[in-house]
């Protein structure tokens, strides 16, 4: 992985010295409230309900075993014992006091992390596959690519005051484990006829207000004009985009208003003058870079059946199932930690298994480990014989529940429980439906289903492209939840369709399981939820879900869409 060299070094402690100066002088009121905003934002430091909370950079997901400690030691000195692994593979802390921030970043610092741009009107975390480097589908390992990225933008003085803030993902595989298609800025790594790789680049997508997916602006970048092309989008994002209103400064709605082919005129017009220009990237570039990627020092296997030898043990071969996934080395396998337990909030992790989880990276995985936007946590280098001593492990430690893909691997933001902007509660939706759901026969013989959950309009619980998505919302001072169906991520990508009325907290369960029988009832053989709702329409099921009333709660009338 890629390790801080002396620029990297040197921003980032003038950057906590200038912010540790700003906390002071906000801390004596020489600076209002108002005016701290923006510099703690530029911080990752958010003001929510209870607390602050510090979201920390984990770029493109990946994640050393002493980087993984300190986060355990940020839990359990500064925060309450437990932090929140983020849809954007960020790492976020709820219970942050102001006047310990700086103390914190020196801290990250000191393993090479920093919360910078993790917030504001910027170019945010750059995501990835957090299979990247060993997928078996992979056309070639995009972070590198990633990391430039992350460089490039890192304190871009042209891109610091963006419309609105800015997301990208990169993807290197057949399959799309990055969600491209709902990024301000997608790219997946293809080959053209004559081999050569680069870049299918698209823009324009988003969720929120209103989400809408990517479009192709060009087939065919090649790889060295990654960041000069990159540029050019932002330019003209930068120039045109909206500042009169939040609401419609994404660059989605500038694409939409534009239409496709102008946009892109505008683009591959300022693309002219950058296009061989000092960002144009050399292969001298590439191989730095790349250096800090090579594969670590594999074993000479034979591939195994993890199985054979406990193929009586159900829970094992479950969990094999789910949470084992294949890997282009022979002998080798990727493992999946669920962070997915009943009774434990989507996403949370407390110090002790963050340390535990460190230790399993240095003893199964080179010392380095994932963070998926689903959620989760990935060992990525586990030899396949060592799988059931892993699995043991992983279960004493509420870590190997099988459900990766499943019902109860759900992607939920912390909704109102913690954040101001929430309309409404997402974990207690979350711990009512996993708690109703939580057998994992019944789990395996549904499939594979994305059930997503946000508490407000902004989508950090990714619902829009949920096989199930939920949203709070908010009627007369009290929390509701809508709900869409027929999204999904990745290759197929689509935007959920919203079925009705919303529902009540206590009705949200029944409303699941209701949707589930109409999917149960009407699927061909292997179709998943999200490929029978699409070819069903929502008419089916919305007629199931309303044709009697859910007794838990009253619906809101027929007549009143939110």
């Amino acid at each position: 992985m890629y390790h801080y060299d002396q620029y990297d070094h040197l921003i980032v402690r003038e950057r906590i010295a200038q912010y540790r100066d700003q906390v002071r002088r906000r801390l004596s009121d020489e600076l209002s409230e108002a005016e701290f905003l923006p510099l703690r934002l530029q911080n990752g430091l958010y003001m929510q309900r209870h607390a602050y909370m510090l979201r920390i950079a984990v770029p493109y997901g990946l994640l050393s075993s002493k980087q993984m400690r300190m986060f355990a030691h940020i839990a359990r000195k500064y925060d309450r014992g437990y932090g929140h692994f983020t849809t954007r593979q960020n790492i976020q802390f709820n219970w942050i006091n102001l006047e310990q921030t700086p103390d914190i970043l020196t801290e990250l610092a000191s393993v090479e992390m920093h919360a910078i741009q993790t917030s504001g009107n910027c170019i945010r975390n750059t995501t990835s596959d957090p299979y990247a480097g060993v997928a078996a589908d992979e056309i070639i390992d995009p972070r590198p690519f990633a990391e430039i990225l992350r460089q490039w933008s890192t304190f871009h003085p042209e891109f610091i005051a963006l419309p609105r803030k800015f997301k990208v993902a990169i993807n290197g595989a057949e399959e799309d484990r990055a969600a491209i298609a709902v990024h301000d800025i997608g790219l997946t790594v293809v080959r053209n006829a004559d081999g050569e790789v680069g870049f299918k680049f698209m823009a324009g997508g988003g969720m929120g207000r209103t989400p809408i997916l990517g479009s192709v602006i060009r087939e065919f970048l090649p790889w060295q004009h990654l960041l000069t092309y990159t540029e050019a989008v932002m330019r003209v994002y930068n120039q045109y985009g909206r500042r009169d209103n939040k609401y419609k400064a994404r660059i989605k709605i500038l694409l939409k208003a534009l239409g496709v082919e102008e946009f892109t005129r505008q683009v591959e017009a300022e693309w002219v003058d950058l296009k061989d220009g000092l960002e144009t990237l050399t292969a001298e570039e590439m191989a730095r870079v790349s250096a800090y990627f090579v594969p670590p020092a594999y074993k000479d296997l034979a591939a195994i059946d993890p199985a054979a030898l406990h193929a009586d043990n159900k829970a094992y071969t479950n969990w094999l199932k789910r949470n084992v996934k294949p890997h282009k080395r022979p002998g080798y396998a990727a493992v999946v930690l669920s962070l997915k337990k009943t009774g434990v909030p989507p996403g949370d992790a407390t110090a002790e298994q963050m340390d535990f989880v460190a230790e399993l990276a240095d003893r199964y995985c080179f010392g380095e480990l994932r963070v998926t936007h689903e959620q989760n946590l990935v060992l990525a280098d586990v030899e396949q014989s060592l799988l059931f001593q892993l699995w043991q492990e992983a279960k004493a430690h509420g870590l190997a529940t099988p459900n990766i893909g499943l019902l109860t691997d759900m992607i939920c933001c912390p909704g109102g429980d913690f954040c101001s902007l929430a309309n409404a509660k997402s974990l207690p939706i979350a711990a009512a439906i996993a708690e109703r759901f939580d057998n994992i026969d019944f789990q395996h013989d549904i499939g594979e289903i994305e059930l997503n959950i946000s508490g407000c309009i902004n989508a950090c619980g990714h619902h829009h492209v949920g096989s199930i998505g939920v949203l709070g919302v908010d009627k007369d001072g009290s929390e509701w939840y809508q709900v869409s169906i027929g999204g999904a991520q990745g290759n197929n990508a689509a935007i959920g369709k919203i079925i009705g009325p919303s529902f009540s907290s206590l009705q949200m369960p029944e409303v699941i399981g209701r949707l589930l029988e109409v999917y149960v009832r009407e699927r061909y053989e292997d179709e998943p939820f999200a490929a029978t709702a699409q070819r069903l329409g929502i008419a089916p099921f919305k007629e199931h879900v309303y044709a009697t009333p859910i007794k838990a709660g009253q619906l809101v009338g027929e007549d009143e869409y939110v």
